[in-house]
């Protein structure tokens, strides 16, 4: 495989956390040049909205960890997951590449084998790696071409799907076994034992850490419970539906008591994150050991809005849909506080991490890139854009797909509480894609570039079919300026339209040759 060769000095590199448009502390590149490789946990939630913790104004929530990060680290203003849906964003999490470059089109939809990884790029480093929880990008049995171990990670303990309390998980592939306990402590207590493993063996190491939280149908113990037993009773005039947590299948619930359990959720996972911290600080790790935290997607529709009310939810790429809560610390190179505005995403993170390890990346088509230089430049622009689209799928599977991977092997084994199609496991699927059709540009699509945000086949068009937002002064995207800009309406939509060329290429495997 080529590699591009072009390198930098990973002390240089440090400096973007130090030196930002929102902080003016300084540090000497020699101190820099000193610091060893750093250790990496990249943890996420399961459908956690950025109004839902308390440093972004959350009436409720309680988020006492996630608040104190943001006090101490780097605070993301405007973090987005690249896909308004769970198996997409956490594909580009891994790769750096939107979904579906590969074909991860949605929640079941796999990763495809020859994907190159963050785990990959971290065993190139000398890193040790593991994975925690969920996983849903495929199935995590030792079989599966797409499971942990196989995308690069030494070792996991992991769920196909989402998981509650007492979860049911598989180690290294093997058959899954409940591990008793609240799911987001118990996956932080499996994580620290890694992380000892690899602290003894003097190994740096790259910990993925996906929680099941706070994914419905809701539960939480009763010190959680309690915290929001006292939501106001206009919530309990209205009912939604989800998951019944005794049957697997959909009830309607008062509003009030399902976000009780929702915020509970929060809150326990905001704890055993807390629990991971000072497992670190405890243990000398902490200056030198990254922790960056963020959503998946936006809030579901049962779980309301309670807090700032962007457009949209979860599927939606609408700022409820897409923009995500997301801190950064680093105590031993942030030193002071820095709160960005420069859009991000969950692609971004494959390309920052081969930065600061000195990894060269392979040479393929990337969609995030190295937030590096981004931030250490006085700008508050992006140099380049970030792209949203739902690929319109069902045409593909009307006519008879090839599966990329064999169905067997996308068979999952980890059980969950929500039934469906008759089973409480979840199976994925790929398939092949051999050549560009003009009908397969269709799907709701979205560019953000500056300060503008193009929409194109959403739910509020112009009469030409486009919705175009200055996101920056209209961020709950109230105001579509379509009309009075036509000029950078045919912009943005040609350079979103070049944009999805490359992207029917690259699902074609073109990128794999």
């Amino acid at each position: 495989m080529k590699l591009i060769t072009k390198r930098i000095r990973v002390g240089i590199g440090l400096a973007f956390l130090i030196e930002s448009p929102s902080c003016s502390c300084t540090q000497e590149s020699s101190e820099i040049d000193q610091i060893k490789l750093p250790n990496i946990i990249l943890l996420m939630g399961d459908d956690h909205g950025w109004d839902e913790v308390g440093y972004n104004g959350h009436p409720f929530v309680k988020t006492p960890v996630l608040d104190e990060m943001a006090t101490n680290g780097l605070r993301f203003e405007r973090f987005y997951a690249a896909h308004p849906t769970s198996s997409p964003t956490r594909a580009s999490f891994l790769t750096g590449r939107h979904p579906n470059r590969y074909g991860t089109f949605a929640p079941g939809w796999s990763i495809r084998p020859e994907e190159i990884t963050i785990a990959d790029i971290s065993g190139n480093a000398g890193y040790s790696s593991a994975h925690f929880g969920k996983w849903h990008v495929g199935p995590v049995r030792k079989e599966s071409p797409t499971n942990p171990g196989a995308m690069g990670f030494n070792e996991w303990l992991s769920h196909d799907n989402f998981f509650e309390m007492n979860p049911v998980l598989s180690r290294n592939g093997d058959t899954p076994k409940m591990i008793e306990g609240e799911g987001s402590m118990a996956i932080i207590e499996e994580a620290i034992k890694f992380i000892e493993k690899s602290k003894n063996d003097q190994q740096p190491f790259l910990t993925v850490i996906w929680f099941g939280s706070p994914h419905e149908p809701y539960s939480g113990l009763p010190e959680d419970l309690a915290l929001y037993e006292n939501l106001p009773d206009s919530l309990a005039n209205q009912e939604v539906q989800l998951t019944s947590n005794k049957t697997g299948k959909q009830v309607t619930r008062e509003l009030r008591e399902v976000l009780q359990g929702r915020y509970a959720e929060i809150t326990a996972m905001d704890r055993a994150i807390g629990k991971l911290r000072s497992y670190l600080d405890e243990n000398n790790l902490k200056n030198n050991t990254i922790i960056f935290y963020c959503g998946d997607n936006g809030p579901p529709i049962e779980a309301g809005r309670t807090g700032i009310t962007f457009r949209g939810q979860k599927g939606s790429l609408y700022e409820g849909g897409i923009r995500v809560p997301a801190v950064l610390e680093w105590p031993g190179v942030i030193k002071q506080p820095i709160s960005t505005s420069i859009p991000s995403t969950t692609s971004d993170l494959l390309p920052t991490f081969a930065e600061l390890v000195d990894q060269p990346l392979p040479e393929r088509v990337f969609d995030g890139v190295s937030l590096i230089p981004l931030l250490q430049k006085s700008t508050s622009n992006r140099n380049s854009p970030l792209f949203f689209w739902q690929f319109e799928y069902k045409g593909i599977l009307n006519n008879n797909p090839t599966p990329y991977i064999d169905p067997v092997l996308q068979e999952g084994t980890t059980p969950l509480v929500k039934i469906s199609a008759g089973k409480y496991t979840r199976d994925f699927q790929n398939h092949r894609y051999t050549h560009l059709s003009e009908n397969d540009f269709r799907g709701e699509r979205s560019i953000i570039k500056n300060q503008y945000k193009l929409i194109v086949e959403g739910n509020y068009p112009n009469k030409h079919g486009f919705e175009l937002y200055d996101i920056q002064i209209d961020p709950q995207e109230k105001e579509n300026i379509a009309d009075a800009n036509p000029r950078i309406i045919q912009e943005l939509n040609t350079e979103l339209h070049e944009w999805q060329e490359s992207v029917l290429k690259s699902l074609t495997a073109a990128d794999y040759k």
